[in-house]
């Protein structure tokens, strides 16, 4: 496939239609890893558990799901996309469905490897094969249309599981996905091509896994990864875990409502891609651009913090706490500002070249999970000793750091 086709090809028009069936796959990763988001008090009192241990526990999916890039890119670049990507939309079935049925932590955390496991390649199936048909500027809108896509699973977990959860119970959100599943894995079947890997790799699994690490920690991608590890995490932490207790236990409002805010801010994490690879494209200098959109979100967050009751921007204005709709506009704000992904994987494209496409591409994935992992983790920890607007603080923080270690890197 030739990144110069035209649009009215039809092989060009079969790739798209290939690259959107893979992409809803990418978002019905995005809504199952964003479940927890509206449902973790009833989820820990169906438990008999604490949510703070409940949402340290569900870290595992992030962890496993980084783990897993390594023999996933590996297996992109030998086997090809299509096989890949069906392999692990089964298995997402199956991990749903295993969370769904679970009678306790023990069962959900099962249910929360299998599918962090079984959706590790989800968002590379379509990046890979657009990566390795298409040209650089073709690749660059394309990834954040794929991101921008795969978001609206996380539309599909606010105001919607809200909803189910009320009526039906946090379950059903994970049995509806696995239906979704199913629907998913029926349209890659039928769209995305039967065809060797284009670049097949003939080494050993074990030097091809070993690849991904090398070109993940090489000079030239080491300030990308440094950015990588915390740039989603804030994102999928604040949109996936933290949001809805914050906006319901320090904002008060009910879970329709607060469900209702991260719909908007989930609206912004999908327009924000494509809107940022524009801006980016217009302007250049995209070095600038990361260093900047990500700053400006870490203070956007400290902000948020300091509206808290008995903190400091309450305090000065004389409020019990900044009002609830401020929150929102926050939140919008901050989906836009962090949504330069796609530029990081457009840097990593042309680094890596096509035959190491799969690889190069999994590695950053690889920091943009382990990151998720790790910060969930931390947050926690930090929930448990500190309170949530800690937990903002704190992510504030990660991403100065982040942009520091890439701006010196690059």
């Amino acid at each position: 496939m030739d990144g110069k086709a035209d649009s009215a090809d039809p092989n060009f028009r079969a790739l798209i239609f290939a690259l959107l069936a893979l992409a809803c796959g990418h978002m019905l990763s995005t809504l199952l890893r964003t479940i927890p988001a509206v449902s973790l008090d009833v989820m820990a009192a169906d438990f008999a558990t604490a949510p703070q241990t409940l949402a340290s526990l569900t870290s595992i999916y992030h962890f496993a799901f980084a783990a897993s890039q390594i023999p996933v890119g590996a297996a992109m670049d030998r086997f090809g996309v299509r096989p890949v990507s069906l392999s692990l939309l089964a298995g997402t079935i199956v991990g749903a469905l295993a969370s769904g049925f679970a009678t306790g932590p023990e069962g959900f955390l099962f249910g929360q490897l299998l599918l962090g496991i079984a959706t590790s390649g989800m968002l590379m199936c379509p990046m890979t094969l657009a990566a390795k048909q298409m040209s650089a500027a073709r690749f660059g809108l394309w990834s954040g249309i794929i991101l921008s896509v795969g978001n609206i699973g996380m539309l599909l977990s606010s105001s919607p599981l809200a909803f189910v959860v009320e009526h039906f119970g946090w379950r059903a959100g994970f049995w509806i996905s696995a239906g979704l599943g199913a629907a998913v894995a029926l349209a890659v079947f039928a769209l995305v091509p039967k065809q060797p890997a284009a670049h097949a790799d003939p080494s050993s699994p074990l030097s091809q896994m070993a690849e991904v690490l090398r070109i993940g920690l090489s000079y030239q991608l080491r300030g990308l990864i440094a950015l990588a590890l915390v740039s989603l995490a804030a994102s999928l932490v604040l949109r996936g875990l933290w949001g809805g207790p914050w906006l319901m236990e320090i904002k008060a409002l009910g879970r329709v409502e607060a469900g209702n805010a991260l719909g908007l801010f989930t609206l912004a994490l999908i327009a924000g891609p494509v809107l940022m690879g524009i801006v980016a494209r217009t302007i250049g200098h995209r070095r600038e651009v990361l260093a900047a959109t990500h700053c400006f979100a870490a203070l956007l967050l400290a902000l948020m913090a300091a509206g808290a009751p008995n903190y400091p921007l309450s305090e000065l204005l004389g409020i019990s706490a900044v009002p609830a709709r401020i929150d929102g506009a926050l939140f919008i704000l901050i989906g836009i500002a962090i949504s330069t992904q796609p530029l990081l994987f457009g840097m990593t494209q042309q680094m890596a070249g096509a035959q190491n496409a799969g690889k190069a591409l999994s590695a950053i994935n690889l920091a943009f999970f382990l990151g998720a992992a790790l910060m969930q983790s931390a947050t926690g920890v930090v929930a448990a000793m500190l309170g949530l607007p800690a937990v903002l603080l704190f992510m504030a923080a990660a991403l100065i750091v982040g942009t520091i270690v890439f701006l010196l890197y690059t």
